[in-house]
């Protein structure tokens, strides 16, 4: 069959891939979303309806079974006030003597026989037992004081005692009933009567209906299941759980919360719960999901709960909502199918115009990319000379910057120079004036002595002018330098203002090789130490300390001085050029820049300290040339 290339034609062969794309990526998970999304929904719709459907058959039943319990428990209703018509009693509680308790013990004895019930006792005013059915029996109630129970207090007082609770004699479970016996008005005792409501128990087994009461205490008294007896359903604070405790109404048990592991509101009354596999209530390893129903019970303050399990529903529905998605998918399958058919013809048609197409379009961005490519090279060919003419002006300003630095240092240290090469001028014209005339007197010894001296002066003179030429000479980027011997050129640089000051110097460093050229590290020791007898001009007890360590292949050396310190403003522009805390012109602002350049060029770094106990400390921290430092100075 032949097709008509116009009906399948795709408007343009680039806008065929953008949904070709999409539909491969996005439609099967669309669909699988779809088909989920319609199976929960299938799935919601058939447990919604389901759960309508148990919910009114169980009403029926909750109806039922809530009557039953409260005809069980209303029968016994007349017991108590039944005693209060009988003589015998009422002798008892006159003149409580041994025939009269005999002839009680033996009517009670008979009438829960006749009435099916547990026990029938009667007690006095203070709670004693003055009477009971059970008096043959080991455990009996006689002579018991069960004062503490609540259904007594409220028969006392006029009031019926409704009360369910475990024995404290022998532990059995039962409900009590209590009636205060009246004569001319006066209540003079109490009969109780105790009814075991667990025939309905095992009447509730043998149907398999899953049933408890809950009490006004929310405590589980009557269960289908033995696990559920005796727990809350409601959370019981510490207070209530020790309230109840005290009065022994459920015993010593420990009264633990039955949990469920989710809970749904679904109406007043109706509740859908869910509890863990581990429960105590779950036999196999999934959880389990029950309908709650509960009504409260007539004339008491008890509530009758209906349990329907869901599981059967649950798979019922479960298996709606996969044959709603099982259609949905084979439905969509049949329209991908199709779909598939008709665009895979216009698809053929369009590949060969769009092959076309991108060819002819790649060839133009290469012919594109090639000329842009060719332009950014030489773009970049001209900023890596522009960089490289940048940084080798850089370099040249930054050298005249150092050397300016240290012509200004040369300068400041002018004086003190002057001031040590005039003693030893001094010193020569007087001992050479001496030498002759020793030597026109003959004392050759004299002579000889005062020409030591003068070689010795010469000496002197020859080292500080040595000095001073090392610091100008222009330092290089590389190179190593001996920490010791970089301090003593610059103490040496240094030394008039050090013995004007009387200065007390403390050395506390290793004299380690640094990777550093030695002139610059004298100049930069220059600067630090300079600085330092700056801050201590007007300090009475000058000292200075430097402190060294070796850290993290560095080696840190700390010049530390007790001078004024700087201020907080000061700091922030310590390391700016042309900044200076010096008065008038004694400083370019230059010094601590070029040194932190200098230290920086290195790997290194120079920081600053501002000790709590006061002057101020800057910290060089230059690469080590070997990690074995040399021996401590």
């Amino acid at each position: 069959m032949k097709c008509d290339p116009e009906l399948y034609r795709a408007t343009s062969p680039s806008l065929a891939v953008k949904p070709r794309l999409i539909r491969h990526l996005f439609l099967p998970p669309l669909i699988i979303a779809l088909m989920i999304g319609l199976g929960y929904i299938g799935f919601l719709v058939s447990e919604h309806y389901g759960i309508r459907s148990l919910g009114e058959n169980g009403q029926r039943q909750l109806e039922l079974h809530a009557r039953a319990v409260e005809s069980e428990i209303s029968k016994y209703t007349y017991l108590p006030s039944l005693l209060e018509l009988e003589t015998s009693v009422s002798k008892l509680l006159a003149d409580p003597t041994p025939e009269h308790r005999q002839t009680v013990n033996d009517y009670l004895e008979g009438l829960n026989r006749r009435s099916r019930s547990r026990a029938i006792y009667v007690m006095d005013t203070t709670g004693r037992v003055m009477a009971t059915s059970n008096w043959r029996d080991v455990d009996s109630y006689l002579g018991e004081d069960l004062s503490f129970r609540a259904y007594f207090q409220n028969a006392v007082r006029g009031q019926p005692g409704r009360f369910y609770g475990i024995g404290s004699t022998n532990g059995e479970p039962g409900y009590y009933l209590a009636h205060g016996l009246e004569e001319h008005g006066k209540i003079i005792g109490v009969a109780v009567v105790k009814v075991r409501l667990e025939a309905m128990e095992e009447r509730w087994q043998r149907a398999r209906l899953e049933a408890f009461v809950s009490d006004e205490n929310g405590i589980i008294i009557l269960s289908s299941d033995p696990a559920r007896r005796l727990k809350s359903v409601v959370p019981l604070s510490d207070d209530t759980k020790e309230k109840l405790a005290r009065s022994l109404q459920y015993y010593w048990f420990p009264l633990n919360e039955l949990q469920p592991l989710a809970r749904e509101t679904l109406s007043e009354g109706v509740e859908k719960l869910t509890f863990p596999a581990n429960s105590e209530l779950v036999s196999d390893d999934e959880n389990i999901s029950y309908l709650s129903q509960t009504r409260p019970l007539s004339d008491t303050p008890w509530n009758f709960t209906l349990l329907t399990p869901l599981q059967d529903l649950r798979r019922e529905a479960i298996n709606q909502g996969i044959l709603v998605a099982v259609a949905f998918a084979l439905v969509a399958f049949l329209l991908i199918a199709w779909n598939e058919r008709r665009k895979v013809i216009a698809t053929r048609l369009a590949a060969r115009e769009a092959l076309q197409e991108a060819n002819n379009q790649l060839e133009r961005r290469i012919t594109e990319r090639t000329v842009d490519l060719r332009a950014s090279n030489e773009r970049l060919k001209g900023q890596i000379r522009e960089r490289r003419q940048a940084e080798e002006t850089l370099r040249r300003a930054q050298d005249e910057l150092v050397q300016a630095g240290k012509l200004a240092a040369i300068g400041q240290m002018s004086t003190s120079i002057a001031h040590e090469l005039n003693q030893p001028l001094a010193a020569l014209r007087t001992l050479s004036g001496n030498t002759v005339r020793f030597l026109e007197r003959g004392q050759l010894d004299v002579a000889s002595t005062n020409l030591k001296t003068i070689n010795e002066l010469i000496d002197r003179m020859g080292r500080i002018t040595a000095s001073l030429r090392s610091f100008a000479r222009r330092g290089d980027d590389k190179g190593q330098a001996c920490l010791g011997k970089g301090v003593d050129a610059a103490l040496q640089l240094l030394g008039g203002r050090v013995e004007s000051i009387a200065l007390q110097l403390h050395r506390h460093f290793e004299d380690v090789q640094v990777q550093i050229d030695q002139t610059r590290l004298e100049q930069i020791l220059v600067n630090l130490i300079g600085n330092a007898l700056d801050a201590m001009q007007a300090q009475p007890q000058p000292e200075l300390w430097l402190e060294g360590e070796t850290f993290d292949g560095k080696y840190r050396l700390r010049v530390r001085d007790n001078g004024h310190g700087i201020d907080a403003e000061a700091r922030k522009h310590l390391f700016e050029p042309f900044f200076t805390t010096k008065p008038g012109e004694q400083g370019l602002g230059l010094g601590l820049t070029l040194s932190a350049s200098l230290a920086a060029a290195t790997g290194g770094h120079l920081g600053v300290e501002h000790p709590a106990s006061g002057g101020t400390a800057f910290v060089l921290s230059l690469p080590l040339v070997s990690p074995l430092p040399a021996e401590p100075i």
